[in-house]
């Protein structure tokens, strides 16, 4: 089976882009979208999480978001650190709905139950889709998001703590090397 589609600066843009301008929904939709491609969180992860996850009690947007072992694969409990610029998407997201109940699911589907991780994949794609991205799938946020960390030169070994990975072999299955990039690499011999 082939790999997710790593997206591009320009992809995700397209993507981001087709997700405001159906307004549909757009806050909740761009603000799980960006979960995946600027935090590496699984899909199941952003259907598991709760409001009280990521909100402080004074309102504010946590900075490191643990999640518990039911709300993760392989059931390993772990820290995802959410940097300032998903921090303020889901301020955003949070401003646009009315938190009643912090122990409620953060993002609700359209007949106000919380999501599983099998229907916010199937979204995920028809998103993609309608984006007219081809081969993007619920995982190509997170691929994204392990590859581009790469590409700034992160080590592995934090990829893998970042990924929530046990093995650095998973994690080093995530990235995405372009021509591009190969032959970036090949010009640094000697220097």
């Amino acid at each position: 089976m082939a790999q997710a589609k790593t997206l591009t600066a320009a992809e995700l843009k397209q993507v981001l882009g087709h997700i405001a301008a159906s307004n549909r929904h757009a806050a909740r939709n761009r603000a799980m979208l960006l979960l995946t491609h600027w935090a590496g969180l699984r899909v199941g992860e952003v259907a598991a999480l709760k409001i009280n996850d990521v909100l402080n009690a004074d309102g504010t947007v946590k900075e490191e978001v643990r999640l518990a072992a039911q709300q993760t694969k392989g059931s390993n409990a772990r820290t995802v650190y959410l940097g300032s610029k998903v921090r303020k998407e889901l301020a955003r997201y949070l401003a646009a709905i009315s938190v009643t109940d912090p122990s409620k699911p953060l993002f609700y589907t359209q007949k106000r139950s919380g999501f599983t991780a099998n229907t916010l994949a199937q979204h995920f794609f028809h998103l993609y889709k309608a984006a007219g991205l081809e081969g993007a799938s619920s995982h190509s946020g997170r691929r994204t998001y392990l590859t581009g960390l790469a590409d700034k030169g992160i080590s592995i070994h934090i990829l893998k703590s970042l990924a929530g990975h046990r093995n650095i072999a998973t994690t080093a299955a995530y990235l995405y090397s372009s021509p591009t990039q190969l032959k970036a690499a090949a010009d640094m011999v000697g220097i």
